[in-house]
């Protein structure tokens, strides 16, 4: 193992992203199965893979942490069948319903992110998309929003087309966020009711309008560790700056509520074989992480993470934000 890990991480220092078959070489080195290795054999490999992915991320990305915070712009009701989403229609999660985001507790929202340090702040948008009629109003939210901090905006508006983005884009906003969820092999089996190629679509037409874009996906729901490292890469030739990495949270009344968990030891696996894949780009730690332990969320941050999304998720509690800074400074990243 020793001599391909030193050819991984020297190509990737050099900017080069592994191969997924390389990766997967590596990963059997860590099993730990019956028909694999001792477990302190894996796991000295394992914490060697991690240790290589964190010098990665250290020289090509340095020690600041990329933050980021979301509001739920406009939640439920949602047409689409994805079958983790607690927002679809169809599965009668229980979740709130609204149109548009109560611009109050935006605003407040707003101001408590901007005191604490968080680089970015995103509106996410259940459905679709956002019809123009709507996205106008959005619009003039993040114009006034703009004049109040100096945070980042982004969006995350469903499959936009060219003019809705070029609103966007007007607006001020500089980075769109649209998650390709999985590998493009795995997610007919996840959704049907759009495709791989329309939210392709709309990472094309946001990096035409002058966006980055922020793509990445969930873990757990029953993918490999293949389909998650091809999703990586899949990412990063659609031009991704940024992926967040979500872990599953099966919520009741979704497909997957049934969902076994997905190992803590997976999850650090996963994330390092990511910065292989995608090595000079932020893998941003995203939803579900609150179940993880201390252990395991350190390892991560110290294994090729440098990227998270701070504060509640769109349905779920999050992590505390003084707690997660206080956790990045502790093992050693920058916030400001």
């Amino acid at each position: 193992m020793k001599n391909l890990l030193e050819k991984i991480k020297g190509e990737a220092l050099a900017g080069k992203p592994a191969t997924i078959d390389d990766c997967m070489t590596l990963a059997a080195f860590t099993s730990i199965k019956e028909d694999g290795l001792p477990f302190a054999e894996a796991e000295a490999n394992l914490n060697a893979i991690c240790d290589a992915a964190n010098d990665v991320r250290k020289a090509l990305t340095g020690d600041a942490i990329d933050t980021c915070s979301i509001v739920n712009g406009r939640s439920g009701r949602c047409t689409e069948n994805c079958k983790w989403c607690a927002q679809a229609a169809g599965h009668h999660t229980g979740c709130m319903e609204y149109d548009f985001i109560n611009e109050d507790e935006f605003f407040t929202s707003l101001e408590r992110f901007t005191s604490r340090g968080v680089k970015r702040l995103s509106i996410v948008c259940s459905g679709r998309k956002v019809p123009m009629k709507d996205l106008r109003r959005f619009c003039g939210l993040y114009r006034r929003a703009r004049e109040k901090s100096g945070i980042q905006f982004c969006a995350s508006m469903g499959l936009l087309n060219r003019e809705e983005l070029q609103a966007l884009y007007d607006a001020g906003i500089r980075r769109y966020h649209c998650n390709i969820e999985t590998s493009a092999t795995y997610f007919p089996e996840l959704c049907t009711s759009h495709t791989r190629q329309d939210k392709l679509r709309t990472i094309r037409l946001a990096r035409e309008v002058g966006m980055e874009v922020c793509s990445g996906g969930i873990i757990g729901m029953g993918e490999t560790l293949r389909q998650r490292l091809e999703m990586t890469e899949e990412a990063r030739e659609a031009g991704a700056v940024s992926i967040p990495v979500n872990l599953l949270n099966p919520i009741a009344g979704t497909p997957l509520e049934g969902t076994p968990l997905i190992g803590e030891r997976e999850v650090i696996l996963t994330v390092a074989l990511m910065r292989f894949i995608a090595p000079a780009l932020t893998l941003r730690f995203a939803g579900g992480r609150a179940r993880l332990s201390k252990e395991a969320t350190a390892r991560i941050l110290r294994g090729g993470m440098n990227g998270a999304l701070v504060g509640d998720m769109l349905t779920t509690v999050g992590n505390q934000m003084d707690e997660d800074f206080d956790l990045f400074q502790a093992h050693g990243f920058t916030t400001n």
